[in-house]
């Protein structure tokens, strides 16, 4: 059997009438594998057929050398399984998690919905993992075995039996367990699955948790914020001056929608319903201007002051040069790269070169808020 073959053709799941999360979990099982065997045959076909060095696509941000701007984000490996092989495909960056200080089941199934006709999905997994605990010992097993090749972020949430007024202890006790083992943190208060956490995003509660954090953080680990796209502008602002106050490293911008409106899915094979029936966040297509918006703001709010990592509804090497362009200095993709298979992250990659050399410029970093220049003080 073509090992190579196993491993990538479940990330097509929008084409096979099967259920999407069992299908994740058996493509996360054959990345897991792959990346306790660094050395084998299967990988370096991978490394071959997925990856593309362009030394114009390098970055050093906030002290971490990315190779390119195109990252895993958060929600395909919960728990760090396969920490290990995103670099063999094609990733300059990966996160992981979202991880919580308790292990918890998430919620009931089904929680995962294909959208096909609006290029989407529907979730509502409500961060299942098996604790910060469990992924701190898998990544010290993996650290004693191999290097990591590209700086592996960990995504933070809200354990789901904490209460909101004990959520900056959860937080601090799950980065405790992890300060060490992560290139960068994200503080996850933007999840529309977890009871109450985006309330999470108000500045009074927001910064009881960057406190508490950055307290901890002797060893100046970048720290960031991950927002949700249904934010209000004065919200947002309200979090960019927290980032200012508490010298986060940046803001990642944005998570899933709660919006349903101008979705052509009319009825959810698994459910029966329509999508406006179902609770959960959209990913996806149906996100993508709305996370362009939110990236523009804080571009232009902060005058390109604090390092942006733009996500929602990246499928092309357009959409990415579009997000860049705005303000994003690293974006992330999930959905596309599923609807689009492996090939996407070199598609995209040698897209953005394309783009560099249209526009005479000779980095990725000279494009990052290009369309939107800001006056001078």
């Amino acid at each position: 059997m073509d090992i190579y073959k196993f491993a990538i053709s479940p990330l097509l799941f929008n084409v096979v009438k099967t259920d999407p999360e069992w299908l994740h979990q058996q493509t996360i099982r054959s990345f897991s594998w792959l990346s306790q065997t660094p050395a084998s045959w299967a990988n370096q076909r991978l490394q071959k057929s997925l990856c593309l060095y362009d030394s114009r696509l390098e970055q050093n941000l906030f002290g971490l050398n990315f190779p390119n701007p195109v990252g895993l984000a958060a929600g395909f490996d919960k728990d760090g399984v396969a920490a290990g092989i995103w670099s063999n495909l094609g990733f300059g960056f990966a996160e992981l998690g979202t991880v919580t200080f308790h292990a918890q089941p998430g919620n009931p199934r089904p929680r995962l919905f294909r959208l096909p006709l609006d290029k989407a999905a529907l979730n509502r997994m409500g961060f299942n993992n098996l604790g910060a605990a469990a992924m701190a010992a898998r990544l010290i097993k993996e650290k004693q075995e191999s290097t990591h090749l590209i700086p592996i972020g960990i995504n933070l949430g809200k354990s789901k039996v904490t209460p909101l007024e004990e959520a900056a202890q959860d937080y601090l006790d799950s980065f405790r367990l992890l300060k060490d083992l992560g290139d960068y943190f994200v503080v996850n208060v933007s999840s529309p699955n977890t009871p109450g956490l985006r309330s999470l995003q108000d500045a009074s509660m927001l910064s009881a948790i960057l406190n508490l954090l950055q307290q901890e953080n002797t060893a100046h680990k970048p720290i960031f914020v991950k927002i949700a796209p249904d934010l209000e502008y004065v919200a947002i602002a309200d979090i960019i001056s927290l980032a200012k106050t508490y010298q986060l490293a940046g803001i990642i911008a944005t998570n899933t929608t709660i919006r349903r409106d101008g979705l052509k899915t009319q009825v959810i094979d698994q459910t029966g319903k329509s999508p406006q029936g179902e609770a959960g966040g959209i990913s996806g297509e149906p996100l993508r201007d709305r996370s362009t918006e939110v990236i523009r703001f804080i571009w232009q709010q902060t005058q390109g002051e604090i390092p942006i990592i733009g996500v929602g509804g990246i499928f092309s090497p357009e959409d990415a040069w579009e997000k860049i362009t705005a303000g994003a200095s690293l974006i992330q993709i999930y959905t596309g790269w599923i609807y689009e298979g492996p090939q996407m992250v070199s598609r995209i990659l040698a897209g953005l070169v394309s783009k560099l050399e249209q526009n005479g410029l000779n980095s990725i970093n000279e494009a990052v808020g290009v369309k939107y220049p800001f006056l001078l003080r």
